[in-house]
């Protein structure tokens, strides 16, 4: 299918072909009929994407907090991979269109096949020919709304919540400051709302725009604009100046919140709708005593993956006006003939010919606020309901059944070990891709990855030969020699044993499994295909300066004691990682490295697990014994200092010391005076564990680690969180 990129390193727009998505569980598939272009927020991305390095860390300066901050924890060389990762790929673009449904996912039945919707979201609502669509970004569109009315409806929720976070009421006076494609919608809704209302907007065809629609006058920016406005509000509102000022400027003038100032009437309440500045001139606002808001995109629901993505609706008892409700709110509008959107499109383009449309709209050469993609058979079904029942062709890739082969363990075939991934995220395409892509035994033959661009950037960025979005495609593919699951947590168990039942090699990042249920089934699993070709990403264990200290260290005789500390540091609060009903606690799903690092330097599995709560949420003080008598201690903290190194392990034993710091220096106190080596980067053992999977798969022989082990320390990893809930110690 057809859909709308951007490489944010370079600037490069382009029209990719990519496999379409597949149909996932709470959501529909959804054909596309029209997008719009929204001339704010996407030409403001486009434009960050065209500046230099040093303007794109003017534009982000939060992004260059976070990246300093990691250069301390992780070093330089992998901070700049995991960097160049993000950059050079291909992101989307889009966030509102209509089309039809095509295909509906469990959990979405309300909908039916050839329905007429509208849908949002930036992750979602794209410039593409197909888009999977969560239930609570989607709405039915009612017969007579025509499609390309409707696909303004996500902009429309937009200013809905701006008007509703300014709370009108009849009569009210209002003032929007920008009067680009939101400013235009707000002008709409207010008038709508029997609200006399006012504008203001550089552009002489946006203010006649905005007057044709309902608004009482409007004018330019410069003071003598501004004043005869002024005279306008100061006279329909006897004198008290305006209850409203609804911001929906962009740019980095100061000039809009100075102007609300000016025309706000005592108390009166101004909301900021758009992305401009705000740097607030205290006297104006204090003397007034203004009630500054902020309208958070769409409505409540937005930025809450329970609400986007699982589906999980709030009462309207306690929020009456969510963002789908307003999505449908919008469309209501349309359909009863009370919002005028038709004036607004000033034009629809056929999608392939997006990267020029992109360039007129950056150079200004094209007049308007309102611009569609149009696709392909752009037409809607005969009614809302008309295809119910039925099943249109998608051009999507077919869902195929695993076949069972033999298990493996014989050499792979000729030309190296074949290799399929699901899954390619930063992890992958930063810390594993890069590696096998060099190594001459490795072919990479295949990728699926829930999104369609993530798959097309894993192609560019490492030639696999073929991709989808399908994780079925990897699996039933019987040219392969083994499988990657490197995909999230949740689903690491599942993949693992539908990968282990076609007889091929498996690797699987860390977590291998989230509870005991799914251990047992991994082993129950292997028991039966007798395939125990299994490796974890348990990487530490083959960093080269942490063998070589264990090397210097040698083995003193008797017990050790071990003490890691890792300063994980805090997570983004939008991270999948705190999802923990689903995803599984945060040390569940990485402590497993630093359990398999200890149990590795002993030699010796986990026995016995003893874990406390730290200061913070997520935190845990871990203490193990070990079946050759030893004891180690794992404090996983996330509260420290960012600029602090993340991992620090320390070994005694048999008048030994030894220590190894971030995997950039490594020390051993064995006599008078320590011996000490320095790495020159920060390797983690991703490199030497890879190859030595790959040669495994390659000669047939055994697994860098053996299935014991990767059971015991995933048993272990378990245990910590049932440790943490019975307060006593819990066996392996």
């Amino acid at each position: 299918m057809k859909q709308v990129a951007q490489n944010y390193k370079s600037g490069e727009l382009a029209v990719l072909d990519v496999p379409p998505p597949t149909c996932a569980p709470g959501g529909v598939l959804v054909r596309s009929l029209y997008s719009l272009i929204s001339t704010g927020t996407e030409l403001m991305k486009v434009g960050e994407a065209k500046l230099s390095m040093l303007g794109k860390a003017r534009a982000r300066p939060d992004q260059v907090r976070k990246v300093l901050d990691s250069v301390a924890q992780q070093g330089a060389v992998n901070t700049y991979k995991k960097v160049m990762n993000k950059l050079d790929s291909y992101t989307p673009l889009g966030y509102s269109l209509c089309g039809v449904v095509v295909e509906v996912g469990a959990g979405a039945e309300e909908f039916s096949v050839g329905q007429l919707v509208a849908a949002a979201g930036n992750e979602f609502a794209l410039h593409a020919e197909y888009n999977w669509i969560p239930v609570n970004l989607c709405v039915p569109v009612p017969d007579g709304v025509p499609p390309e009315q409707a696909a303004f409806s996500t902009v429309g929720a937009i200013a809905m919540h701006g008007v509703r976070q300014s709370e009108v009421q009849l009569g009210d006076t209002a003032v929007v400051i920008g009067l680009g494609l939101v400013g235009q919608l707000v002008v709409r809704l207010l008038v709508a709302a029997g609200v006399r209302v006012f504008g203001i907007d550089t552009v002489d065809d946006r203010c006649r725009m905005a007057e044709k629609a309902g608004a009482l006058h409007c004018s330019s920016a410069d003071e003598a604009g501004i004043a005869s406005l002024e005279r306008s509000i100061l006279e329909a509102s006897n004198g008290l100046g305006a209850d409203h000022i609804l911001l929906a400027a962009g740019g980095h003038s100061n000039g809009p919140v100075e102007t609300a100032a000016r025309l706000a009437r005592d108390r009166a309440r101004v909301v900021d709708i758009g992305k401009t500045r705000l740097d607030l001139p205290w006297n104006a606002y204090y003397d007034k005593e203004l009630d500054v808001r902020f309208s958070r995109s769409y409505g409540p629901g937005r930025y809450d993956d329970r609400y986007e993505l699982q589906g999980i609706d709030y009462p309207a008892g306690y929020v009456r006006w969510t963002e789908r409700r307003n999505l449908a709110c919008f469309i209501d509008l349309i359909a009863r003939e009370q919002m005028d959107i038709g004036s607004l499109i000033a034009g629809t383009f056929p999608i392939a010919d997006a990267t020029d449309v992109y360039q007129q709209l950056s150079t200004g050469t094209l007049p308007g606020v309102g611009f569609l993609f149009e696709y392909p058979n752009a037409t809607p079904p005969q009614s809302a309901d008309a295809g119910a029942g039925t099943t249109e062709t998608t051009g999507a890739v077919p869902v195929t059944t695993t076949r069972r082969r033999e298990p493996a363990g014989g050499p792979a075939s000729a030309g190296g070990a074949r290799l399929g991934f699901i899954g390619a995220g930063n992890y992958a395409s930063s810390m594993l891709l890069p590696h096998l892509q060099k190594n001459e035994h490795a072919v990479l033959a295949r990728v699926a990855t829930n999104k369609s661009l993530s798959a097309a950037n894993a192609q560019r960025r490492f030639g696999f030969e073929q991709l989808s979005t399908d994780a079925n495609e990897v699996l039933s593919d019987d040219s392969l020699d083994a499988v990657f699951v490197v995909t999230r947590h949740s689903s690491h168990a599942e993949l693992a044993c539908r990968a282990l039942e076609t007889g091929k090699a498996v690797f699987v990042e860390k977590p291998l499994a989230l509870t005991t249920e799914d251990v047992d089934r991994i082993v129950a699993t292997v028991d039966a295909t007798g395939n125990d070709r299994l490796m974890v990403g348990f990487n530490r264990r083959f960093a080269p300066l942490l063998t070589d200290l264990r090397d210097r260290f040698g083995d003193p005789g008797g017990n050790y004691s071990l003490r890691y500390l890792v300063n994980a540091g805090r997570l983004d609060p939008s991270s999948w990682y705190l999802d923990q009903d689903k995803e599984g606690s945060r040390f569940g799903g990485e402590g497993g490295h630093f359990i398999d690092t200890l149990a590795w330097w002993l030699n010796s599995p986990p026995t016995e697990v003893y874990a406390v709560p730290g200061p913070e949420a997520g935190d845990v003080i871990v203490t193990l014994r070990f079946a050759n008598g030893s004891a180690g201690q794992i404090t996983y903290v996330g509260g420290g200092n960012a600029r602090f190194p993340k991992e620090t392990l320390d070994i005694t034993g048999g008048g030994r010391n030894g220590r190894l710091d971030n995997f950039q220096s490594a020390s051993v106190w064995a006599g008078r005076k320590p011996s000490t080596r320095k790495a020159r980067g920060t390797d983690k053992g991703q490199r030497v564990e890879l190859e030595r999977f790959v040669a495994a798969v390659t000669s047939g022989g055994p697994m860098p680690i053996s299935f014991d082990s990767l059971i015991a320390t995933t048993r272990a990893t378990i245990a910590v969180d049932r440790s943490l809930a019975s307060g006593r110690p819990e066996m392996v």
